[in-house]
């Protein structure tokens, strides 16, 4: 958590320093304590040496991009938000982003109010979606939720942080069809900015984990109303 008392600890990565200093100006001014990274490499190394509450990361960085950066700090830090700062008003890059581990992502150029709203909305969170304890089944798929494993006929399966809420959540409503926005709200959370088509690129991701290569596909579509997942006859 922050090192400063009560204050929570948000470290800038951004390598525009015009930009960066505008941005640690208006956090400390809301009583954030700031540090600023300007390359991947630095970054790495305050996020090992300090706890932070968050992290403002740029995905045009020196030395290390800022998808390289999401990779490492995501192999041992699955829970401090992470906002990703952009100048690609992209699809493929903010899937990307997400699909690394992302909490968020705000594109160039933005108002500080609408960043300050989100990092309020993201301090707000708590760290995990999920009651622990549970275990969910559909078939010969299983999902522990206290060791995040996934299971189907014995063969283990390797989701992302995204993909697993998501897959939680299709086997927590279970033979229920829920919509895009539906999904958006209770995976992404109901402050997400970005666009629904979102929920059908990990739909394919989850897809291609849990369904491929097997008989019986637990995944299904109802068009145009959402996804289910359901045990099939």
């Amino acid at each position: 958590m922050g090192d400063q008392v009560n204050k929570p600890a948000i470290l800038i990565v951004e390598d525009e320093r015009k930009l960066s200093r505008v941005l640690q100006l208006e956090l400390d001014y809301e009583n954030y304590h700031t540090e600023i990274a300007d390359n991947g490499k630095e970054a790495l190394y305050l996020i090992e040496e300090k706890d932070w509450d968050l992290v403002l990361l740029d995905i045009m960085l020196p030395e290390l991009s800022g998808l390289e950066v999401l990779r490492r700090i995501r192999r041992t830090d699955e829970h401090t938000p992470i906002i990703l700062l952009t100048a690609r008003d992209q699809v493929h890059d903010k899937v990307s982003g997400l699909d690394l581990g992302a909490n968020d992502y705000i594109t160039k150029p933005f108002q500080i109010e609408e960043l300050l709203a989100r990092i309020r909305v993201h301090l707000r969170k708590p760290t995990t979606q999920v009651a622990t304890g549970e275990q969910l089944f559909v078939g010969d798929l299983s999902v522990n939720i206290n060791s995040r494993e996934v299971k189907r006929s014995d063969r283990m399966i390797e989701l992302t942080p995204r993909e697993f809420d998501l897959l939680v959540c299709l086997l927590k409503n279970k033979n229920i069809v829920l919509t895009r926005e539906q999904l958006i709200e209770q995976v992404w959370g109901y402050d997400y900015f970005g666009d629904t088509n979102v929920v059908d690129v990990y739909i394919r991701y989850l897809r291609k984990k849990i369904d491929n290569g097997f008989d019986q596909a637990y995944v299904i579509t109802v068009r145009g109303v959402g996804y289910t997942i359901k045990e099939q006859d």
